[in-house]
């Protein structure tokens, strides 16, 4: 197949569970309480960091649209320990890759991946729990990385509305301002992986992508890569197909999301370097464990990662897929069409 094909192939396939995926984000967004987070983490201890990771999991927000909700809970009381475990579980996984996961991945790495993201940000919030709490003198304004202002978490929903009107608010933002946030990376995602499924054989890197040594490569790859969860999915995909074990293509799905060079900086300001080492470390550590453990799963239980997303594949009729692809590219589109319309506008 060529890579257009291919591309495209992979496009259609994730189209329908991706809308699924936003739509779920955009309910959660909208029924989720003013201020409820800030009550439900406050305090110290492990219980405020298993919380931050259970609940931070489904949240709609992004590697970079996390930073100002995180560092808004810190100021407000949270502990070290609970804003780093929030700050890993949130970008890691969501509804939207979930749903993506599911998609190009099958169900076994649908439901691993969202306890692997709750294991990991658990084990960097005990480890930023660790270190002595830092008191800073200014706290400056914390502003999204995203595109637009009122993208990601910066957007608040008025709860005072009624149900069906918040509603109807919340998935607007799902498929207006988040889809806006991650379309270009789930254009590049989908980008790579089609080049890697078109250029590298089925098989090619058997021999070395799994174990010890080829999960370290992951982590250099991801942790300094700005990528959001669903972006990443396709590309883990297309290393599953070319060889690479299910547990270290895990390792980049979880580090991927979760940090970012930026992020870091910020997070060092905020909660002192040694905490930051703290939150890398378990990142990195849960990471790893979570990999190895998927891996020594698949084989002990002789559990078919392959043929698992080939069932998959062949759940929904072509015409819904293309259908989806459809409306997902114009939705996607709209945002670079009223770019587009605004440079050239008069002003």
């Amino acid at each position: 197949m060529t890579y257009l094909e291919n591309t495209l192939g992979l496009f259609i396939e994730a189209a329908p569970w991706l809308i699924v995926g936003l739509a779920f984000a955009g309910l959660i967004k909208a029924w989720l309480p003013d201020g409820a987070l800030s009550r439900w983490l406050g305090g110290k201890g492990v219980w405020p960091v298993l919380k931050a990771a259970v609940i931070g999991a489904p949240l709609p927000l992004c590697s970079c649209g996390v930073l100002p909700a995180a560092i808004g809970l810190k100021r407000e009381g949270a502990s070290n320990g609970a804003t780093a475990s929030f700050l890993v579980a949130t970008p890691e996984t969501g509804p939207d890759s979930i749903a993506v996961s599911y998609a190009l991945l099958g169900p076994f790495m649908a439901v691993v991946r969202p306890i692997a993201a709750v294991f990991s940000a658990v084990a960097a919030g005990l480890l930023a729990a660790l270190a002595p709490e830092e008191k800073k003198a200014v706290n400056a304004p914390v502003t999204s990385c995203c595109a637009k202002e009122k993208s990601c978490s910066s957007q608040n929903i008025t709860q005072k509305k009624s149900l069906p009107a918040r509603t109807v608010i919340g998935l607007r933002f799902a498929f207006g301002d988040m889809l806006d946030d991650i379309a270009g990376w789930m254009i590049v995602g989908f980008l790579v992986a089609g080049a890697a499924v078109t250029v590298v054989p089925p098989g090619a890197l058997a021999e070395f992508g799994s174990g010890l040594p080829a999960m370290l490569v992951m982590l250099l790859v991801g942790v300094p890569l700005y990528v959001c969860a669903s972006a990443s999915t396709p590309i883990a995909a297309a290393m599953i197909l070319a060889g690479v074990s299910p547990g270290t293509a895990l390792v980049f799905l979880l580090v991927g999301p979760a940090t970012n060079f930026a992020g870091i900086m910020l997070i060092a300001k905020e909660m002192g370097v040694k905490a930051t080492a703290g939150y890398l470390a378990g990142v990195a550590g849960g990471a790893l464990a979570a990999g190895l453990a998927t891996d020594w799963a698949i084989r002990a239980f002789g559990i078919d990662v392959a043929a698992q997303t080939a069932a998959v594949h062949g759940m929904l009729p072509f015409w819904l897929e293309a259908a989806s692809g459809v409306l997902l590219a114009l939705l996607m589109a709209r945002k670079y069409v009223k770019q587009l319309v605004g440079r050239f506008s008069p002003a």
